[in-house]
C-alpha cells in the first residue's frame, strides 16, 4: 500500500540566534529554505512551508497562532495533510540544509511517529495525531517537540553529521567546509 506524504518545511521561527532571517540567508548561491525544500521533495508527495508566506506553493500559516515554535508549524501541516488525505508529515526545519537521503528515506518508510533524537524538528508524524498536537498545544507549559513526541511514544533515531544552522557561524563553517 502506497502511502502519501507530505513534506513540512518549518520556517516561522524569528531567527533571534541568527540575527536576520536565516530561512533566505545563502549557501552556495541559495536559500537555506530552498535547500530544505530540495531535500524533501523527491521523497514526499507534496511540500509545504509552514509559518511564513510566499508567492508560489503551499504555504501554511502556523497553527494555532505565530510563535509557537516549531509545533505551530507542525501542528499546521499535520492538519492540512489530514484533510487532503495525506498519511503522514515528515518535517525537517529551514535550518538544516543538507539532509542525506538515506534519512528522509528511513523517516518516509516509518510505521509510526518517528523522530531524530539529536534534532526533533526532524521527523515522520502520522496526520492522525493532528488532534493531540492540538491538545498539547493548548496546555500551559513548555511547548517542546521532544515533550510531545514522548507523549505521542513516537521513536528516536540516532543520525551523525548532520548541519544544523543557528548563528551565522555555523553558515560560514559549513561554506568553508566545503558543504
Amino acid at each position: 500500500m502506497t502511502r502519501l506524504l507530505l513534506g513540512a518545511v518549518l520556517a516561522g521561527g524569528r531567527s533571534e540566534r541568527f540575527g536576520s532571517d536565516k530561512a533566505a540567508a545563502a549557501l552556495h548561491g541559495v536559500a537555506l529554505i530552498d535547500h530544505a525544500v530540495e531535500a524533501l521533495r523527491p521523497w514526499v508527495d507534496r511540500v509545504a512551508v509552514c509559518g511564513r508566506t510566499g508567492k508560489a506553493g503551499l504555504f501554511l500559516p502556523d497553527r494555532p497562532a505565530a510563535d509557537m515554535g516549531p509545533l505551530g508549524g507542525l501542528c499546521a501541516a499535520l492538519h492540512h495533510g489530514r484533510a487532503e488525505g495525506f498519511d503522514a508529515v515528515i518535517s525537517v526545519g529551514c535550518d538544516t540544509p543538507q539532509l542525506p537521503a538515506g534519512l528522509i528515506e528511513r523517516l518516509a518508510v516509518a510505521d509510526g511517529p518517528l523522530y531524530l533524537a539529536t534534532l526533533p524538528i526532524i521527523g515522520c508524524w502520522p496526520t492522525v495525531l493532528a488532534p493531540d498536537l492540538d491538545a498539547f498545544l493548548a496546555e500551559d507549559r513548555k511547548h517542546a517537540v521532544r515533550a510531545w513526541a514522548d507523549r505521542v511514544g513516537a521513536g528516536r533515531i540516532q543520525w551523525d553529521g548532520i548541519a544544523n544552522i543557528n548563528h551565522p557561524a555555523d553558515l560560514a563553517a559549513l561554506r568553508q567546509a566545503g558543504g
